[in-house]
């Protein structure tokens, strides 16, 4: 997919994509013993980003196969903390499940004071996608790349701030200016949206975020993407260089979403929705769909889910350390 076949998708093409399977495309287990009534699904973002976009996706895709109504409830806020709490505190039984991505679970490096502990009171089910991130500017700051932006802001010192909307740009945002050591000055925002729109009013500087975020003002040449935080170059960007060539050789972050529940939920519920779950992702339409969205696939089964997420707490706990960043 070029950068012009990507641009030229609709968003709510994507939605429609799923909405449209039909009633006879359930299977049969639909009719057994879970789901018996609707089940919500908890997204600690706002609209619009990665998050937000699975949990939809992904609802739409298992009303269709199991035949009841699962329903996304955005609760942001707290960078997923206060959808998480909701989650740990819902009953067992599969009714209210979290979509959860990489800040769920490293917040408890940088909130000490929590009322829960991500994992031991959530349950994994699977990982179904990643998202790539971005180094997006405002047109007026002086820089198309990351070498450049040093350069501007060793020259302009305290001049440059930049927006964090949740945990990972933090991490990252830290990181970069360590490497570099340059000045930046974080400017702290309750969501990756609001601050994408002090962003392009050009109250801030910079942004480190999802590439589903500002995929739309990329588009719109409202703001200007200098560098992606992967080890390779995207399929969306492919001419724009990844901080592994720059800064940080090596670094590579694509934050992934997952779907958890309660801790102690039953197996059987957590292997019914980890079966129409890899289903959903080995279609190829449904794969197409993601890629649309700003996403990609990322398939971990239930099996090896719950190790995984503890392989990230690990390197995240370590790079939040190595960024020098206090719990707060």
């Amino acid at each position: 997919m070029n950068r012009r076949e990507f641009f030229g998708v609709q968003f709510f093409g994507v939605l429609g994509g799923v909405a449209g399977l039909s009633a006879a495309s359930r299977p049969a287990s639909a009719q057994g013993a879970y789901p018996g009534r609707p089940v919500r699904i908890l997204a600690g973002f706002a609209a619009g980003g990665g998050v937000d976009i699975t949990a939809r996706l992904t609802g739409q895709w298992l009303s269709e196969r199991l035949g009841q109504p699962f329903v996304t409830e955005n609760r942001t806020g707290a960078d997923g903390n206060i959808a998480t709490e909701a989650a740990v505190n819902a009953p067992a039984d599969g009714y209210t499940l979290l979509l959860a991505t990489l800040p769920n679970a490293v917040n408890a490096s940088l909130y000490p004071k929590l009322n829960f502990v991500f994992l031991r009171d959530i349950a994994p089910v699977a990982g179904v996608i990643r998202v790539p991130m971005v180094v997006l500017v405002h047109p007026s700051v002086q820089a198309t790349t990351i070498p450049e932006l040093i350069a501007y802001a060793k020259a302009n010192p305290g001049k440059l701030n930049y927006g964090v909307g949740n945990s990972t740009g933090h991490i990252v945002g830290e990181m970069i200016k360590q490497r570099a050591g340059i000045d930046l000055v974080r400017v702290n925002y309750r969501s990756n949206p609001q601050a994408v729109t002090d962003l392009i009013a050009g109250h801030i500087s910079m942004m480190i975020l999802e590439f589903t975020t500002g995929m739309p003002q990329i588009k719109a040449q409202k703001v200007r993407p200098i560098a992606m935080i992967t080890k390779e170059r995207s399929p969306y960007l492919p001419d724009l260089p990844t901080l592994s060539e720059t800064i940080l050789p090596g670094f590579d972050v694509m934050p992934w979403v997952g779907i958890f529940g309660p801790a102690n939920m039953p197996p059987e519920v957590v292997k019914v929705l980890a079966t129409e779950l890899e289903k959903m992702v080995s279609k190829p339409d449904i794969k197409e769909q993601f890629m649309n969205s700003g996403t990609e696939v990322y398939w971990i089964g239930r099996e090896q889910f719950p190790d995984f997420v503890k392989s990230e707490l690990v390197k995240w706990t370590a790079m939040i350390k190595e960024a020098g960043i206090e719990p707060e």
